[in-house]
């Protein structure tokens, strides 16, 4: 297996974009554009339950080949949610610490959950301010995701307030799986 669990020149057709509730998530319909234009031709949106308050489910569904899942009984991931990449962008201090200690308590984080079992690739994207970052639960998240072969894309962005890599570099992560 490569990194990110890929075995060597593996490409899926299904991409997931998983999005947690930080404000960096209204930069996820350009994320979910770009996962179009890479050329999968299935991308799925899995807001957690606290990112429709960031951003609306309908801003997502509103783009032409997009389906939005917020339900286990989906006909998109019935009866298991199909292989494919996972890009987690963003993803906050409370579901990167959920995914790394395994919890898996709401539907985004079940499949991504799934995809490390599965060794499909899973890149994440934090999205965190400062002191959150250098918080010991999220440096000790970053090593083990790190070490089960999750791609992290660190931020750049500069700010005080939540931070998450450019888009273009997010993609740039996800580019090698794209079917």
């Amino acid at each position: 297996m490569g990194a990110g669990g890929k075995d060597e020149g593996e490409c899926f057709d299904v991409a997931y974009l998983i999005l947690s509730g930080t404000t960096t998530a209204s930069r996820c319909p350009d994320l979910l554009r770009g996962l179009l234009g890479l050329g999968f031709s299935t991308v799925i949106a899995l807001p957690t339950p606290n990112a429709s308050r960031v951003v609306a489910p309908r801003d997502l569904a509103d783009i032409p080949g997009v389906r939005v899942v917020e339900s286990y009984f989906d006909a998109a991931i019935r009866p298991r949610p199909p292989r494919g990449v996972v890009l987690f962008a963003p993803c906050s201090f409370n579901s990167l610490n959920k995914l790394a200690h395994g919890i898996a308590d709401n539907l985004a984080l079940s499949v991504a959950a799934e995809a490390i079992g599965r060794g499909t690739p899973v890149i994440v994207g934090p999205s965190l301010n400062q002191p959150l970052l250098d918080h010991p639960a999220a440096r000790a998240s970053l090593a083990t995701l790190t070490d089960w072969g999750v791609v992290i894309v660190p931020q750049s962005d500069a700010g005080d307030g939540p931070r998450l890599a450019p888009t273009a570099q997010l993609l740039d992560a996800v580019r090698p799986f794209a079917g």
